[in-house]
């Protein structure tokens, strides 16, 4: 089977079977499309490529121009041994070499996140007085509110937004839907966009998408990457669009929320992934430190001596 033949295939089922979500394919498939590009310039072919063969792949994307981390690094085994398993199913394999490799420990570092008053401080930068600027604040405002994924507030429809409720369904990683709730901040300025600004963008064209571009089509995730830099420039703020959602499971946290809710709300599958955000800073480490304790106050101890 020819190389292009492999990939398609492998594509079709990811979508069919495997049921991944689009974005997670098409990351597979550019995965195994340089996989099978270096087995071509090394003269490998994956019926019989083995595990030795494969550390030696993922240690050249590691040390390549363009070095993974041990988080791409993991994501790219995914993908090899799915596309094995892949193999396994046309009997092209009988075996899945990738099983036998050892996913390598993540390196978590503590999200970056912004305090209530510098997000606000975003947000009205946002709206500039045009109707793109106030759709940009009610996306900003409903990714911070709801504390959404970019591509989750991408693949929203009107349809999915329940005011009344104050809520919304949306669709996470792997295609799972989640019902979140948002403010009425957030609210009332959605239903402004909504009324004042989509029926305009929209150009008579039947979108079910909530946030749309100039063109009338579905907001792209690289658009609203871009816009994002205005604010946050205007501002002075050093942060990516995905900090709100930081500052959002940040704040849930500081504020008395369990952590199984801010997990349900963040749409993780894993506990341990929430846990990143029960850092605290210093500010509240004295703050908490003289409620309970006043007569030792260390900080000022350690400042006088």
């Amino acid at each position: 089977m020819k190389k292009h033949g492999l990939e398609e295939q492998f594509y079709a089922r990811l979508i069919a079977l495997e049921r991944r979500s689009r974005l997670t394919a098409d990351t597979y498939r550019l995965e195994i499309r340089r996989f099978l590009e270096w087995l071509e310039r090394e003269a490998l072919r994956p019926e019989n490529i083995d595990c030795a063969g494969l550390s030696a792949y993922l240690n050249f994307r590691r040390q390549g121009e363009k070095g993974i981390n041990s988080v791409s690094t993991a994501k790219a085994l995914s993908a090899l041994r799915s596309f094995f398993r892949f193999l396994e199913a046309e009997r092209i394999r009988q075996d899945n070499p990738a099983s036998l490799l050892e996913t390598p420990g993540k390196q978590r570092h503590l999200p970056a996140v912004l305090d209530q008053c510098t997000v606000e401080d975003v947000l009205k930068a946002a709206d500039d007085g045009t109707p793109l600027g106030l759709r940009n604040r009610a996306l900003y405002e409903l990714i911070y509110s709801a504390g959404l994924r970019i591509s989750e507030a991408v693949a929203l429809n009107v349809e999915d937004v329940d005011f009344p409720g104050g809520s919304a369904r949306v669709r996470g990683k792997g295609n799972k839907e989640r019902l979140v709730v948002f403010g009425s901040q957030a609210a009332a300025i959605l239903k402004k966009y909504i009324k004042e600004v989509r029926p305009a963008l929209a150009k008579k064209k039947q979108s079910r998408a909530l946030f749309i571009g100039k063109t009338g089509k579905r907001l792209s995730r690289k658009g609203i990457w871009k816009n994002y830099t205005r604010p946050a420039a205007v501002t002075g703020v050093s942060s990516k669009l995905h900090t709100l959602r930081h500052s959002f499971a940040t704040e849930l946290l500081a504020g008395g929320a369990d952590l199984r809710s801010v997990q349900e709300l963040l749409g993780h599958a894993d506990l341990a992934t929430t846990q990143i955000y029960t850092h605290v800073d210093v500010r509240t480490l004295r703050e908490k430190h003289k409620q309970y304790l006043p007569n030792l106050d260390l900080f000022k101890e350690r400042k006088s001596q």
